[in-house]
């Protein structure tokens, strides 16, 4: 038997086993402090059994014998003060009294009270769950300590540039100063104006900097935000990842990402990869604590139970609930984030921008070197005709040395990096009001030079918002909402409306369907003003949708209550499927399926011969399949999506003789049960075309980008919406997915410039069809919604995943999330990408051509005067310099996207980041400047002969800066 152990206000087991590689463990000291974390362990007026320290034991490391020791599944839930059932009330606030050492409260615990969920998207008032939030923190982290505007101005200021600008500065004051004093002149003006234009330059570094750091942590914050299942006063709902609670009960499906840890409640088939996490690279399969709590119990072996979620990790496979025992720094996940938050991402603009302006400042610093040099040769040559003694010769070789390093300032592009940061900042700010959230910048600039999109169909190209329009029950009973179309004279049976339809089925049929329906579906309901809607997959809440109007469906909650479910087959891409398996009251066993209506029909020996005479069935004979086949051929030229539902029922589960799963031998295998089924009928499934869609389309082939359509339905319904949307057009391509992977590299180079759809695809068509596109040159936009589809995202060299309908998997391997899923928010993500380049280059154009013609001018000037004097004072290089670096920047690196952006094809991968239309405007507004200003420098005073040099310089300083303007306004 199992010592105890008593530690504070809990009873603790110990056991003989604890890891999960089944090694012995002593258990005593589970739930005691550490002395690395004796303040997670110790809380002060804790009304909970446990602390977050305590619960970090449970998965840091996963230990069984710990879970044990905690007393199960059980005391977590009494300890936590929670239901695994129903979940947290929602209207729990301040608790009342504490958890004793047996799980009991001390004082009056009341269960939790069931609540409605007001709203899809519940928002947590502050006052609610005030104990919980103050013991156990929230689901989020601290926000990384941005940089104060002072440590910016710091960075900005810490240029050597500018800090000998500043010595040069200093000096010239020093030595100006006591000459005005003495009344020689007011010679301490020009440093004065240096330190300033030094102030202001600094200033308006740090204050883009301190904007841009600020923009891009709450364009972090949104991105990390989304939205995940819980279970609440025993409703389902849906709650943002910041509002996890502990001892909250979690939904787990396929493809999310686990946003806490915790402990598996209950599940089917619950597979994660926690690769990134742990570095495990197989999939873990998880079972239930009770299961788990039961092998500690009777010391069984423990090796490879692992009850443990782990926040970070991804569900690959299987359904399941589990209850939430860490959040926020407290979790798996947050402990290794705290260490590794992100900082900001270099793009490959940046990096090449970079590289130019290092090599146009070591051309400055050579411009300038020379120019000292030659001025510091003409310095001593007439150093003895320099009046004034040793003061003026210094005052003479400091105007020297600041005309030279004010060169250098002149001639460092400081504004190119800025620019582009500038405009990835307001182009990713502004996407989001275009429903396009940017997780990596990169995308941004790639996004313009796409020359393909491969993008799928259902709420990209469609509105996602499915109804059942269509059936055909058996062989016999048949209804379509489109009856005065191509359906109405297809040969069979009488077309009713659908209530008509419905009225006729016997009673058994009417059941077995909503069986079919509503235990066949991860989709749930939740009240939203009052009104209950349905929440999950599209198509799973069209029926639950056709269920409730027509055949009297009670809260989907009740009706699976009162089944008893021993097996879930999620929807699989492959299959084009989904199943579940459930006991009867008979003690049969029976499976529903639900899925592609072709495949379904391939798998079926049965068809329900009369919807109104109950179920009995007849063989499917080939004139029967020929009619089905009529009748898919049927909807789906029609764009519908075609669903059957097939069933088979089984004296035992799993059937004798059929192969089970290798991790639980009470679970079948699927292929060798999904055979034999018998077709209860088809549906044809309504999702209309997006608004704009068709425009959005031509958009993108007037802009040189091809859009090609790949969507897992059939090719018949798959050609008729890509015509709908001006994809598929006359002399295109259409293939389907397993004929594709079938072509050979010679066939598939002949192809793939007209291949407009494919149908029937699988993930890996997608990745196969992007990898070759990128073979080829192409730049590649993708699609995707499920886990499955990350590799595709990956691929390609921009990927967007669904905001609404995507997988967590699919948005974390995604470049680019699409908030409202429309195919035309892909459209203003290519214009915004063309704008940060158009503005990149813009600005990169007028940079050149200020500088060069900057540079130049003083050289020149300074080298032919007298008395080495640039026609350009230092105060006015530097005024020049923050107008043509900073100012510019702003002015051309915001600019939105104007029309005719999409008015012309992509640039190849192979152009230069200066085209030759830009050297042609650089060189000829450079050479024509220069000619301006020297002239007037030179020549000046033939035209305006009663102005002296100093009036002179002055209007070839303004000549100069209104090019400027009239040139950044070309």
């Amino acid at each position: 038997m199992p010592a105890s152990s008593n530690h504070g206000d809990t009873i603790v087991r110990t056991s003989s086993r604890s890891h999960l590689d089944g090694d012995n463990h002593g258990d005593g000291d589970s739930l005691g402090p550490e002395p690395s974390g004796e303040s997670d362990s110790e809380v002060e007026n804790n009304k909970f059994a446990f602390s977050p320290g305590q619960l970090n034991k449970l998965i840091s490391p996963k230990c069984v014998g710990a879970f044990g020791a905690f007393g199960g599944l059980r005391a977590l839930e009494k300890g936590l003060r929670t239901d695994v059932r129903s979940g947290l009330s929602m209207d729990e606030t301040v608790l009342d009294g504490t958890v004793g050492t047996d799980g009991v409260v001390a004082q009056s615990f009341m269960p939790p009270q069931l609540a409605s969920v007001e709203g899809l998207a519940v928002k947590q008032p502050q006052d609610r769950f005030v104990d919980r939030r103050r013991v156990f923190g929230i689901n989020k982290l601290p926000k990384k300590k941005l940089k104060s505007i002072w440590e910016l101005v710091w960075i900005a200021y810490n240029d050597k540039v500018l800090i000998l600008l500043s010595i040069a500065a200093v000096v010239s004051l020093a030595v100006g100063i006591p000459q005005s004093v003495r009344g020689t002149g007011v010679e301490w003006v020009e440093g004065a104006a240096i330190v300033v234009a030094i102030v202001v330059v600094v200033a308006v570094g740090a204050a883009n900097d301190w904007q841009k750091e600020r923009q891009f942590a709450k364009l972090n914050q949104k991105k990390e935000d989304r939205y995940v299942k819980v279970i609440r006063s025993g409703k389902m709902a849906q709650l943002s990842t910041y509002d996890i609670m502990v001892g909250d009960v979690m939904c787990l499906e396929p493809g999310d990402i686990i946003p806490a840890d915790g402990i598996l409640i209950d599940g089917h088939g619950v597979k994660c990869d926690e690769s990134s996490v742990t570095g495990e690279s197989s999939l873990l399969r998880k079972i239930p604590g009770d299961k788990a709590y039961r092998a500690v119990e009777q010391n069984e072996d423990l090796k490879g139970l692992d009850p443990f979620i782990v926040s970070g990790s991804k569900v690959e496979e299987g359904m399941g609930t589990f209850l939430v025992t860490a959040t926020g720094i407290h979790s798996t996940y947050g402990r290794t984030m705290m260490s590794l938050q992100d900082e900001t991402e270099i793009t490959p603009l940046q990096v090449k921008l970079n590289v130019l302006a290092d090599y146009i400042a070591k051309v400055g610093l050579t411009a300038g070197l020379i120019l000292f040099v030659v001025l510091f040769i003409k310095f001593l040559v007439r150093l003895k005709d320099i009046d004034g003694g040793a003061e003026a010769k210094g005052q003479a070789f400091l105007r020297i040395f600041i005309v030279a390093v004010t060169i250098v300032v002149v001639a460092v592009p400081e504004g190119l990096p800025l620019a582009v940061t500038l405009a990835l900042a307001f182009a990713t700010t502004r996407m989001i009001q275009d429903n396009n959230l940017v997780r990596l910048l990169r995308a941004c600039e790639t996004m313009g030079n796409a020359t393909t999109i491969c993008s799928d169909k259902t709420g990209t190209l469609t509105e996602n918002k499915m109804s059942v329009v269509a059936a055909t029950l058996g062989t016999m009973s048949r209804f379509d909402e489109q009856s005065n179309n191509t359906a109405a004279s297809t040969r069979g049976p009488a077309i009713l409306s659908a209530s008509e339809f419905v009225s006729r089925l016997s009673s058994s049929i009417r059941n077995h369907l909503l069986q079919s329906i509503v235990l066949n579906s991860t989709a749930f309901e939740a009240e939203r003003d009052g009104v209950t809607t349905f929440i999950g997959s599209k198509t799973e809440t069209a029926f639950l949708s056709f269920a409730r109007d027509q055949l009297g469906l009670r809260p989907v909650s009740e009706e699976r209550a009162n089944v008893n479910i021993v097996q879930i087959f999620p929807f699989d891409s492959s299959r084009k499927c989904m199943a579940v398996v459930f006991r009867m009251d008979c003690g049969k066993y029976r499976m529903l399926v639900k899925g592609a209506a072709e495949i379904l029909l391939r798998q079926s020996s049965q068809v329900i011969q009369h919807a109104s005479n109950g179920l009995e069935d007849v063989p499917l004979s080939g004139e029967y399949r020929a009619a089905l086949d009529t009748i898919i051929t049927d909807y789906a030229s029609r764009s519908l999506r075609c669903i059957a539902l097939v069933h088979r029922d089984f004296e035992r589960w799993p059937p004798y003789g059929t192969s089970t799963l290798e991790s639980d031998g009470e679970m079948a295998d699927f292929e060798p049960v999904f055979k034999n089924m018998t077709m209860l009928g088809i549906f044809g499934i309504q999702d209309p075309v997006r608004e704009g869609v068709p425009d959005a389309v031509r958009q993108c082939q007037r802009a040189g980008v091809f859009v090609r359509m790949v969507t897992g339905d059939s090719i018949t319904t798959a050609k008729a919406i890509a015509q709908q949307c001006g994809i598929y057009t006359p002399g295109g391509i259409a293939i389907e997915g397993p004929e594709f992977r079938q072509l050979s590299h010679d066939r598939m180079d002949e192809l793939i410039p007209n291949l407009q759809v494919i149908a029937r695809s699988s993930p890996d068509d997608k990745k196969m069809l992007v990898g070759y596109l990128k073979r080829l040159g192409e730049t590649v936009a993708v699609t995707g919604d499920g886990t499955n589809d990350a590799q595709a995202l990956k691929t390609a060299d921009v990927g967007f995943a669904m905001g609404i309908t995507g997988t967590e998997v699919a948005k974390e391997a995604s470049d680019i999330i699409i908030m409202d899923d429309n195919f035309a928010s892909i459209v203003k993500a290519i214009a915004w990408g063309r704008t940060v380049n158009d503005a990149i280059r813009k600005f990169l154009q007028f940079q050149i051509t200020v500088n060069v013609t900057a540079v130049a001018l003083t050289f020149i000037s300074a080298v032919t005067s007298n008395d080495a004097d640039s026609v350009l004072s230092a105060v006015q290089l530097l005024w020049v310099n923050l107008i043509m670096d900073t100012f510019a920047a702003l002015a051309l690196a915001t600019d939105p996207p104007s029309s005719y952006v999409l008015n012309r094809k992509p640039d190849p991968k192979s152009a230069p980041l200066i085209t030759l239309t830009m050297w042609k405007m650089i060189v000829g507004q450079a050479v024509y400047q220069l000619a301006v200003t020297l002239f007037l420098y030179f020549d000046g005073h033939f035209i305006f002969p009663e102005w002296n040099s100093r009036c002179m310089q002055t209007v070839v300083f303004n000549t100069f800066v209104f090019m400027q303007v009239f040139n950044q306004y070309k």
